[in-house]
């Protein structure tokens, strides 16, 4: 039970990466093999990461050839990508050529939005480029872990981070046919949430002490979103979803808001929450509003709820780059390798970030 897995991170420079390699250093049975970075191979993992140092003083960056190597030499391995999208797709398929002809098993979970969608055409249509490995695409299934029961495919294609936490408040809704299929969704992420690389949306002068709406009805995560309440609640729902970049580094706060389908107070409505997570252990249910606080750093989602009889909202709060990202995907892997669900992901949020 103690024996190592090997683990391989793509994309390893990010933000995403960095913080799956913070998730895997303290992690019970996933140890890490190789870190892809095509940019900087050969540097040491604590150069890109500095508050990582003490859990990788001398890794270093390997190159796609190194991991290669690196996965067709594991009987099995787990392969978190944090590529780019569209980047991911070509990297996951080569790779899973090399393993297929080298007799390994690498499992895949994929962070990007390449294995999102389940026909090349409708992530074409998202992302304005051809799919870089549409044979792949049913490998894969997409889902947040508490909304699938039982895995079918060998892979994951892990939701993003907005879409993570409009899922969890949306789906008790839709699933237990609580509110009408129209939601209204008004969402606020930290910086992170848009990469590493310095943009006006995350350089600090612009984006400190602001709010601001951005991609309103528009937002690239509500294809997704719609696809994956679809298979998680067998409704067919439509969202109007208005994002905001917030002036803080880490989290996403959403506000979930549809006409009840039958008279509920809230009460009632946490009821249907409480029930639909009983036993999802990163879902804590409150009749206290969420707070970032409260999850940043952290794998949990903190859920709340008011409803007036005629109209419902659902609060949610998440750590974009731990539950919307990193942590969901270590919580696939999990499950994946049949280990507990919760298996180095039970760190509480350090709470004054």
């Amino acid at each position: 039970m103690s024996t190592p897995i090997p683990a391989v991170v793509l994309g390893g420079s990010g933000y995403v990466a960095g913080e799956l390699l913070r998730l895997l250093a303290a992690h019970p049975r996933f140890r890490l093999a190789a870190a892809l970075s095509d940019s900087h191979p050969g540097e040491r993992l604590a150069a890109a990461f500095p508050h990582l140092a003490s859990a990788y003083p001398e890794e270093r960056f390997s190159s796609q050839a190194e991991v290669l190597k690196s996965a067709c030499a594991a009987p099995e391995s787990a392969v978190f990508s944090a590529a780019p999208h569209g980047a991911a797709a070509p990297l996951i398929d080569a790779l899973l050529a090399a393993t297929s002809r080298a007799g390994t098993a690498p499992r895949v979970v994929d962070i990007s939005a390449d294995f999102r969608y389940a026909a090349p055409e409708s992530y074409a249509s998202v992302y304005g480029h051809a799919h870089g490995a549409p044979a792949r695409l049913a490998e894969f299934t997409c889902a947040v872990p508490e909304h699938l029961k039982e895995l079918r495919t060998p892979h994951v294609g892990h939701p993003g981070c907005f879409a993570t936490a409009i899922l969890l408040a949306a789906v008790p809704l839709l699933s237990f046919r609580v509110a009408a299929p129209m939601l209204f969704v008004s969402g606020v992420t930290g910086s992170t949430g848009s990469g590493r690389k310095p943009v006006d949306g995350t350089h600090h002068p612009l984006r400190h002490g602001d709010l601001y709406s951005y991609s309103a009805l528009t937002h690239r995560h509500l294809p997704e979103v719609v696809a994956c309440a679809r298979a998680a609640s067998g409704v067919e729902a439509e969202f109007a979803f208005v994002p905001h970049s917030g002036p803080f580094a880490r989290g996403i706060h959403v506000t979930v808001q549809g006409s009840l389908a039958r008279p509920l107070d809230s009460r009632g409505v946490l009821g249907v929450l409480r029930e639909f997570y009983a036993r999802a252990p990163f879902v804590r249910v409150s009749e206290a509003a969420p707070r970032l606080k409260d999850v940043t750093a952290s794998n949990y989602a903190q859920l709340s709820a008011a409803a007036d009889g005629r109209s419902v909202a659902v609060l949610c709060a998440i750590d974009n780059l731990t539950k919307g990202a990193a942590g969901g995907a270590v919580q696939w892997m999990n499950r994946i390798f049949g280990l507990p669900e919760t298996a180095g992901l039970t760190a509480p949020a350090p709470g004054w970030t």
